[in-house]
């Protein structure tokens, strides 16, 4: 049995990495990837492997990756090691970069998207709140808020401006529907 690749994609500070997490501890068996990232490991939010550009760069040309992007003038990869999870029937869980999802095919054998949308209001409170961008920063990331998701996958939205338990319901009912 082949597990999937469940990309959750959505603007920053829309709650990606908190949905993720409280589906990862749900009953329903998803488990999370840990990306590698050029980002300070004090710089907090998700669990991360932090690396220099230059580790960075010298696990890409050795091929350590099966998926990396740059975003925001970082450097983000998905392990190689995430093709033989989902190989051996793992659903993982991944943020992924909305750039990067025509990447996906050929890569990955199933591929489901959750977009998770907020307001423009909501997204700004979370940005400041979480204090690793500037007011500058921000206005560009809400800027970006909107972008369009490229056709010919399959996408679920659902939206985080309310409760968190309320959004993961709605998850699991997308994801797993003959479950709920």
């Amino acid at each position: 049995m082949t597990g999937r690749l469940i990309g959750v994609v959505g603007p920053s500070g829309v709650g990606k990495d908190s949905v993720m997490q409280a589906l990862a501890s749900s009953v329903t068996g998803f488990t999370l990837v840990r990306r590698v990232i050029t980002r300070d490991a004090r710089a907090g939010g998700e669990d991360f492997e932090a690396v220099t550009e230059a580790e960075f760069e010298r696990r890409r040309q050795a091929g350590a990756f099966c998926l990396h992007w740059e975003a925001h003038g970082l450097h983000y990869g998905i392990p190689k090691s995430v093709k033989d999870r989902i190989a051996k029937g793992e659903d993982v869980l991944v943020n992924l970069s909305r750039n990067v999802l025509r990447d996906l095919h050929g890569v990955f054998p199933r591929i489901t998207i959750l977009n998770i949308t907020a307001s423009p209001e909501t997204l700004a409170e979370r940005l400041a709140k979480r204090g690793r961008e500037t007011p500058d920063d921000i206005a560009k990331r809400l800027a970006k808020a909107s972008r369009v998701l490229p056709e010919g996958l399959e996408i679920l939205e659902i939206s985080n401006d309310g409760a968190l338990e309320d959004t993961v319901a709605e998850a699991l009912a997308l994801l797993h529907p003959a479950s709920v």
